[in-house]
């Protein structure tokens, strides 16, 4: 019997421990992929915690995954997918195809999402099998450390900027720039916008300046943040990758006429924003989503092109209790990656 290793919760909160698994052929619309990358992302916790519905124990998680695919189910002979093809898989791991938002095309918003890690197990593993509507292709020139974060991480922040309502010449300011917020100015920067990075501290201006931001906004100075952003003439868009209710917020004010607050980074606390703030300029809150297997695709080419790449720790499968641990302090710089190699 072939085996595979996975780092797995076996309960409720519990920490990440190695455990074999019987290798299996893929199914009818699915393929087995070899993993040699998967990034550890916040959302991870979810899971682990048992935070969602239908969570299940043991569980592994996962979804920010980057390899090759090594064996590939029946019912793919008109799928352009190969064994040895290079694929990504992130939050968006499959959708129903017949729910209503799917029937209408917005599949990341699929009432019947499947996530790895969730719904089935995800990268934290030498092997997994996924179906075929989540693979995306990862570009050569992307190693796959650097393509694994981009399936989630890297895809929330790219789609976010460019469904926004900014256009190339707008001001676009990052609330944030950690794990999402350090991919998200070096994204706004290559989509032309001009760019302003919000965060705490005076000592972060050099690292925003890095990144290319042409604005540094300190968040901890004397003049808040919404009058910074109107001494810049009002951003078009405010793309809040911060985990903080009230920093979010406090972005609000700064936002032009019609401009419009994109939410990706996950807070519990309520927003306080009043109706006044939003009817008086025609301003828009909006939450936004991953996004699906081709806006993946869509942002592994536009970071190859335009020499985008995530800033990684990477640690073995053998260590990745330690590794998650050090995603959930804080401590990473910035994304925490698990390797097989």
């Amino acid at each position: 019997m072939s085996t595979y290793t996975v780092a797995q919760a076996n309960t409720r909160g519990g920490p990440l421990e190695l455990a074999e698994r019987e290798v299996r052929e893929p199914g009818p619309c699915h393929v087995r992929i070899a993993v040699e990358a998967c990034g550890i992302c916040h959302s991870d916790s979810f899971f682990v915690d048992g935070a969602l519905p239908g969570a299940r124990f043991p569980d592994v998680p996962g979804h920010e995954v980057a390899g090759r695919i090594d064996a590939i189910g029946e019912g793919l002979d008109d799928w352009p997918w190969q064994v040895g093809d290079r694929v990504a898989v992130g939050w968006f791991g499959g959708s129903c195809g017949h729910c209503t938002a799917c029937r209408q095309g917005d599949f990341v918003v699929c009432e019947n999402l499947k996530v790895p890690g969730w719904t089935y197990d995800g990268g934290f593993a030498e092997r997994m099998i996924a179906p075929v509507d989540a693979l995306a292709r990862i570009p050569d020139d992307l190693a796959a450390n650097e393509a694994g974060p981009m399936a989630c991480a890297g895809v929330t922040v790219f789609n976010g900027l460019r469904r926004s309502s900014a256009r190339p010449g707008d001001l676009v300011a990052v609330l944030g720039i950690g794990g999402l917020g350090h991919l998200g100015v070096q994204y706004a920067v290559a989509m032309g916008f001009e760019t302003a990075a919000i965060a705490r501290g005076p000592e972060k201006a050099d690292f925003a300046r890095r990144l290319g931001a042409h604005h540094y906004v300190n968040s901890t100075a004397d003049t808040p943040v919404a009058e910074a952003l109107q001494a810049l003439g009002g951003a078009k868009a405010v793309l809040a990758t911060a985990g903080s209710s009230d920093a979010i917020a406090g972005t609000v004010d700064g936002l032009t006429h019609r401009g419009e607050l994109v939410v990706i980074g996950v807070a519990a606390e309520p927003l306080g924003i009043s109706p006044m703030q939003l009817i008086t300029g025609g301003k828009v809150v909006r939450g936004h989503p991953s996004g699906t297997a081709q806006d993946v695709q869509d942002t592994l080419a536009f970071s190859a092109l335009h020499g985008i790449r995530p800033m990684t720790e990477t640690a073995p499968l053998a260590e990745a209790e330690e590794a998650y641990q050090r995603m959930l302090s804080g401590q990473a710089r910035f994304r925490m990656v698990l390797t097989t190699g």
